[in-house]
């Protein structure tokens, strides 16, 4: 994959690793290095010395690497709001095996290039209230990862969480540098209609089937 500098230079991007072709890549100008932006629902996973990026409301990104071998990788999900299902445990039921999806995914895919489970420490950012009327959400959000990584003993060494504000996400999975900018200012909807859109889309196309971490 090769894109153009703003000189005349032609900077080749690293090739993702199967699975993530689709992940859209470019080249960061300000930190001048490869770049990879995620949207809600995605995630991704690189070997490569690159960065990753998202925009966060009411979800969460967990920020996963191997400290020793500097494999890494972030996600954005969000719990799906299960309308007219009247049953407490199928709600929770539900609602955990997506969790489940969206942490077990990228874990597996990272012990599947080269990471060791003992080597992943984990950093959290995101489950701001930002949707009027839905002010659960991002708790939720948060109360799921946090018990997600109780149970499975997994390390975590930083914890940005909850508020009112979203967040701009940039993480560097080869360093572990995790930087979270607070958008006080928003000048559109973007962020409320890509939550918006995915908390409807998890509605309709509920993530079903167990992962087992290998």
């Amino acid at each position: 994959m090769v894109l153009m500098s703003s000189s005349t230079d032609e900077i080749e991007l690293p090739r993702p690793l199967p699975g993530f072709e689709t992940i859209n890549h470019y080249w960061d100008k300000q930190r001048q290095m490869p770049a990879a932006k995620i949207l809600p629902g995605e995630y991704y996973v690189t070997t490569h010395d690159e960065l990753i990026t998202t925009v966060l409301g009411s979800c969460v990104s967990a920020c996963i690497r191997d400290r020793v071998f500097g494999i890494g990788g972030m996600n954005h999900f969000m719990l799906p709001q299960l309308g007219g299902v009247n049953n407490d445990d199928e709600i929770i039921g539900a609602a955990t095996r997506y969790g489940n999806y969206a942490m077990e995914h990228m874990i597996n895919d990272l012990l599947k290039h080269g990471a060791k489970r003992q080597n992943l420490e984990l950093k959290l950012t995101g489950g701001g209230c930002i949707i009027k009327g839905m002010t659960n959400i991002g708790k939720r959000n948060i109360e799921f990862v946090m018990q997600y990584i109780e149970t499975e003993g997994l390390l975590t060494v930083v914890k940005d969480l909850g508020g009112d504000l979203p967040r701009k996400v940039v993480y560097l999975p080869r360093t572990g540098q995790l930087l979270v900018k607070k958008l006080r200012n928003m000048h559109n909807r973007t962020i409320l209609t890509r939550e918006e859109n995915y908390r409807e889309n998890l509605i309709k196309q509920p993530v079903t089937g167990e992962i087992d971490l290998f």
